[in-house]
């Protein structure tokens, strides 16, 4: 699948066709959201191929900056983010989508949460005045890496 060309700067902010722009490393950054709740599942990247896969089956398919390679949400954990509803904004550099997420865990992070965004920083003020930097849990794993990710 071949993505649009991008155009003119009045198409690509006003115009009615995606036209993602990939940044000079090939990569788009991606927010996922529970079409549901609308909590912030994860953030990740996409790079022309991933994007492409995630339109074609929509399953949402990233590209992994670690692993150097195309990583399918879901592909050894099970928990597939299955893709409901893409946006892109104003210039078309950042996407987001919305997913129902399945699986057994119903979990996006790899930690185990439903969300990879489980910690909040206890208190700004502090933080404003250098004095704690302190994370706080917002919620308990729902499974345990160590078991749902064997090394092989």
């Amino acid at each position: 699948m071949s993505l649009p060309a991008r155009t003119t700067t009045a198409e690509i902010e006003l115009g009615a066709t995606l036209q993602p722009k990939f940044g000079s490393d090939g990569l788009i950054p991606c927010i996922t959201q529970d079409i549901s709740t609308g909590q912030v599942l994860m953030f990740a990247f996409m790079n022309a191929e991933s994007f492409a896969h995630t339109l074609t089956t929509k399953k949402a398919t990233y590209w992994s900056r670690s692993r150097n390679k195309l990583w399918c949400k879901g592909e050894e954990s099970g928990n597939v983010q299955w893709v409901k509803e893409l946006y892109t904004d104003c210039d078309q550099d950042v996407v987001l989508i919305k997913v129902e997420q399945s699986g057994a865990a119903n979990a996006s992070c790899h930690n185990g949460y439903k969300s990879c965004f489980y910690r909040k920083l206890d208190c700004l003020d502090a933080a404003a005045a250098g004095t704690s930097f302190k994370l706080t849990f917002n919620s308990e794993p729902l499974f345990d890496p160590a078991v749902v990710y064997k090394k092989k």
